[in-house]
């Protein structure tokens, strides 16, 4: 560790993945309560695809270069002064959190030692780098829609990410599983459990019932599927639409005090609870990592280009040599 530089993929303007390259930045010191972390794998996620295409300018501004990554898994490099809890050598998963932004495609990150979680043991540190998202798929059906056994429960783009997390857990929380999906994915998602899996391109949501909760990952169409809803019914998106974010944020406010069910909205930002949680389902076989495929650093970008063209089952995973 003499080189005080490391590997990290960065972009110099906005535009589609070919704006990715990876360069040199300076290597991360942890501040007191923090944690460096060699970083071994992190998974590539929709809004730094949104962040890179310039979608979130108003919020990430216009200073270069920028960094990509948001989740990671590792071994504990270094310690802070004060940070406490975890050892050098422990093996960790986490997510770079807020105030911190994007970063994680790197060798190395440095963060506050309170959004680490320990990888339960035997669990591949790649495989592991698909599961830290599935902490905004707890958060969701135990916490924020109150899921009960017996329920019906509708994921929507349940194949992707969050949504095989959702409806693994779903199963395992005892709900009746409807999974929206591609056709080419209905397979992969009755697989993970899901007890009906439905094409989204064929089938309209009008004939799909009614449900007790609804689990949106995309965040358009909240109205249409908002209509599914039972009596005492809740929906969660963790999305809205970028193409008309005021719009869909507007509709998110106006259900809480109009009409039958309101729209929950959550940006998901765990801390060391959330990732024992995740530990805890892992090692009580409620969930399992679901790869699609695992990349190299150097082809981000032609992961960023795979999440971009849809279809994916689980999650592209890169892998930090």
């Amino acid at each position: 560790m003499n080189d005080r530089t490391m590997k990290a993929v960065l972009f110099d303007r906005y535009g589609p993945p070919e704006v990715l390259y990876t360069g040199r930045v300076p290597r991360p010191e942890p501040a007191r309560g923090e944690a460096l972390v060699r970083v071994r794998a992190f998974s590539v996620n929709g809004g730094e695809l949104a962040a890179r295409a310039g979608r979130l300018r108003l919020l990430t501004g216009r200073t270069f270069p920028k960094r990509v990554g948001l989740d990671f898994t590792g071994e504990i490099a270094a310690l802070g002064a004060g940070t406490t809890g975890i050892a050098i050598g422990d093996r960790v998963w986490g997510v770079m959190g807020r105030t911190s932004g994007f970063g994680s495609a790197a060798e190395y990150v440095s963060v506050p030692a309170g959004r680490l979680g320990r990888v339960p043991a035997g669990l591949d540190l790649v495989d592991a780098a698909a599961l830290p998202v599935a902490t905004t798929a707890v958060t969701a059906l135990r916490d924020k829609a109150g899921l009960r056994p017996g329920e019906r429960l509708l994921v929507r783009g349940a194949a992707g990410g969050v949504g095989n997390a959702a409806v693994q857990l779903g199963r395992a929380y005892g709900a009746e599983v409807t999974a929206l999906a591609r056709a080419a994915n209905l397979g992969f998602v009755r697989d993970l459990g899901a007890h009906k899996a439905v094409d989204h391109r064929t089938v309209p949501p009008a004939e799909l019932g009614r449900f007790d909760v609804v689990l949106d990952t995309a965040g358009t169409g909240l109205q249409t599927f908002r209509r599914l809803l039972n009596p005492g019914g809740r929906m969660v998106t963790i999305a809205f639409d970028l193409t008309r974010p005021a719009a869909s944020l507007g509709y998110i406010a106006f259900s809480t005090v109009h009409g039958r069910g309101r729209v929950r909205f959550f940006s998901g930002n765990p801390g060391r609870e959330a990732f024992d949680d995740l530990a805890r389902h892992v090692a009580e076989g409620k969930l399992s990592p679901a790869v699609d495929t695992i990349f190299s650093l150097e082809e981000t970008g032609a992961a960023h280009r795979a999440l971009e063209a849809g279809g994916v089952r689980g999650k592209y995973v890169v892998r930090v040599d």
